[in-house]
Order: C-alpha cells, then structure tokens, then sequence
C-alpha cells in the first residue's frame, strides 16, 4: 500500500489545479486544529479543499502539501492499519519535510473505518496540519465529538446560497440600479425553482432532473444502504419521496407509519426512526422540531422537515409548491449560518425561532400575502412569539412584499427573500 500512496502523493504534487470558486465559507489555513468540511455529497467540498491548496501553494512549497480522495479505488480495501504507509511513505519522497509544517488533506475519509484515530495520532504526533471532508453528518457528533475532542473545528458545507449563485452568474449586487435589480429578481425564480448545485447550474430542466436523480441514487446506496447495511430498500425510497413530498409540513413519526400501514405494508415505528436518521446523516433533509424547555413535550410534537436542495421536488415529480420551497430556501440561509433552529407553538405557529448564542429571532415565511387571511395570520404569530420571547422586533419574510409594520412597540421587518439573503 506504501507504493499506491507514494504515487498518489507524487502525481498530486505534480498537478496543477484549476481556479475554482470562491465560497463564501472562510476557512482558516493555519488553525492548530484540525479542520472538518461536512457536507452531502457534489456540492463543492473537494473543490473547497483545492480553493485552500491554490492559496497555500502561493506561499509555500507544493510538496508540502499532499491530498488524499479515500474513494481512490487504488487504496481499496483501506483499513487503519495501512495509513501509517501514507505517513511513512510521504517523509521517504520528502524526508526534507521532517521538520517542517505540512498540511495533509483527507477527502471522504469516514470510508475508512476508525479514521479518527489515526488522525488524532499524527495530529498529535507530527508537525502538520490537517484538514479532513466527509458526507456523514455524525463527523460533526460522534467520531469528532469523542475521539478528536478539542482538537477540531468543523464546517458544513451546502449547495449554493444566492450570494454565491449570483457571483458564479458574474451578476454584482445592487438593490437600486434597476436593471441589476432585475435580473437579480429573475435569477432568484431560477434559483428558487431550480437547483443550487454547483454542477447543474448550466444545465437545462432534463439534464439537471438526471444529474440530481443520479446524486440522490448514489446518496442512498452509497451514504446509507452500504454504509448502514439496510435491506428494506423499498422503505428507504418511499420515506425520501414521502418526505419530499410532504416538506415543510408538520410530519409525525405515527403519521407516516399510519399511512405505511394503510396500504398494507409491513414497517415498524422503530425502522421508520432509523432511516429517517440515516436520511439526516447522509445531509439530504433536516428535522426541525418544536421550541420548548420540555424534552418530553419535544419528543411528543411532530417535526418538519426541510431539503438538502429544492431540485429534490423536481426529480421526485411532487408539483411545483411555491410556498414549500420558497420556506425550504430560507431554511437553508438560516442553516449556513449555523445556528440552532426550531419552530415555536402557541395558538398560532411561527416557522423558524432561531437562536444565536441563546438570543432568539423569529422568522415567518409567506410566498404570498395575497392569500385570504394570509397576512393577518402571519403578522397574529409573529406578535404571539415576540410577546412569549419578550423581543420587540421579527422578520416577515416574502417573494416581493417590502415594509415595516410597527404594531404597539413591536416592529416586523416585512421584506423578499432574496433581499434579506443579500444582506
């Protein structure tokens, strides 16, 4: 294995990578902590990785910088014990190196069983700096969290936000040159009847609906039934297109196993749980549950459930659901920011309570206020939240609408999404 590893070093330290584009995600290069990129599968971490290399190769020499793709079919099959051929390997092609920083960068490491031990042992070991991806959201729990704790930083990594799907467009941001403003507004119903990412940006409806089919085909076999060892293959793809098609609705575990159930299929409460774990740690939909203190009350309240990516919609040929994906886009920019989001419930809902560093902000998103009743019933939960939170402002978020309605002391930030995102 000592021999494929020094090839793979050598042929990477020879080849010169292409300009790619910046992401809006700062990364530090010289962190003493070994740094984490998470994220699903094809929406850019590798090209991430070789962003950070261009930059380090400006400043120091290329061998010392070496990466690794552990999808290599060249290093199959990899087991811990053979990694240690990497490190020697690499110090016999550069034993110059011995005393010097080198960065090491692991891509899709978690297909190696007990990576992080390895990784935690030449952290500890050599002077270098490491920088690891994976497509498994318990890298950011489990093996981080608990054998690499305090020595990592992570970072998840998502589809395109609109800031940069308009930098990848060459289309500047200025809210009141009217023709810029115009083709902002244009590139946001493409964006947000569209897909984020990056390799389907230029391509037509057919040919995107056949890329995001074939992504979501390797998420399942690859990210869950080989790695989890699922049999019930049928289970797993009617959950993913129950959940898509039932996105940003309120979803109970009972529900769906209601609805299995009816026509006449054998499941179990239990399965249902797991593979809608499994659907989460591959990143393709995210839970959000119910703000409470009581973890009883929590538990007991259904959740929704929000989308890696409103292509999903298209390729499971669900309609066209304005309002279901516009919500999704919003939950996705609040996400990026990495906070901690639920909904709240009193006698009226409110979509996102966010909190960051313990300070809650409420978020009401509304396609159209056009609606009967719309507006009345998404300013009424607006001021229920603020007055159970005790805040004196909220953000009402819509498709074009824009004002700021002041309510007793209270303030609603009425304004479109794709201004807010651009803010």
């Amino acid at each position: 294995m000592k021999e494929v590893f020094k090839i793979l070093i050598r042929d990477f330290v020879a080849k010169e990578l292409s300009r790619v584009y910046e992401r809006e995600i700062e990364i530090p290069l010289n962190s003493k902590k070994i740094i984490s990129v998470i994220g699903a599968r094809r929406v850019g971490k590798t090209y991430l990785l070789f962003s950070l290399i261009n930059k380090l190769r400006a400043k120091i020499e290329s061998n010392r910088i070496v990466y690794i793709n552990f999808e290599d079919d060249r290093l199959f099959p990899l087991t811990i014990e053979k990694l240690n051929d990497f490190v020697e390997g690499y110090y016999e092609l550069y034993p110059q190196n011995k005393r010097k920083i080198v960065y090491f960068f692991f891509d899709e490491v978690q297909n190696v069983k007990n990576w992080e031990l390895f990784v935690r042992r030449i952290y500890d070991t050599e002077k270098c700096r490491i920088f690891v991806t994976g497509s498994s959201s318990k890298l950011l729990t489990k093996e981080l969290a608990t054998a690499l704790r305090g020595r990592s930083i992570s970072y998840e990594i998502f589809p395109y936000s609109f800031r940069e799907y308009l930098g990848i467009k060459d289309i500047t941001v200025d809210f009141y040159h009217s023709e810029i403003r115009a083709k902002i507004i244009n590139r946001f119903n493409k964006y947000l009847f569209g897909s984020a990412y990056p390799e389907v940006l230029n391509s037509t409806r057919f040919e995107r609906e056949k890329i995001l089919s074939e992504y979501l085909s390797i998420l399942i076999y690859k990210d869950i039934v080989e790695r989890h060892k699922i049999k019930n293959l049928f289970l797993i793809k009617y959950l993913l297109k129950f959940f898509v098609t039932n996105s940003a609705n309120l979803l109970s575990v009972n529900k769906i196993y209601n609805d299995i159930k009816s026509q006449g299929l054998a499941v179990s409460k239990d399965a249902i749980f797991q593979y809608l774990e499994y659907l989460q740690d591959a990143f393709v939909l995210f839970p959000v549950k119910l703000y409470s203190n009581n973890l009883r009350e929590v538990q007991r309240n259904p959740q929704k459930i929000y989308l890696l990516d409103n292509g999903f919609i298209d390729v499971m040929q669900t309609g066209r659901h304005a309002g279901r994906r516009f919500e999704n886009v919003l939950f996705l920019e609040l996400r990026r920011k990495g906070d901690e989001i639920s909904y709240f419930k009193g006698k009226n809902e409110v979509d996102f309570c966010v909190l960051t560093r313990g300070k809650p902000k409420l978020f009401n998103a509304a396609y159209s206020l056009a609606g009967q009743g719309t507006r009345q019933r998404e300013i009424r939960s607006l001021l229920e939240g603020m007055k159970y939170f005790g805040l004196k402002e909220s953000f009402l978020i819509t498709n074009d609408a824009e004002e700021e309605l002041k309510i007793e002391n209270f303030k609603i930030h009425i304004m479109p999404l794709w201004k807010w995102m651009l803010k």
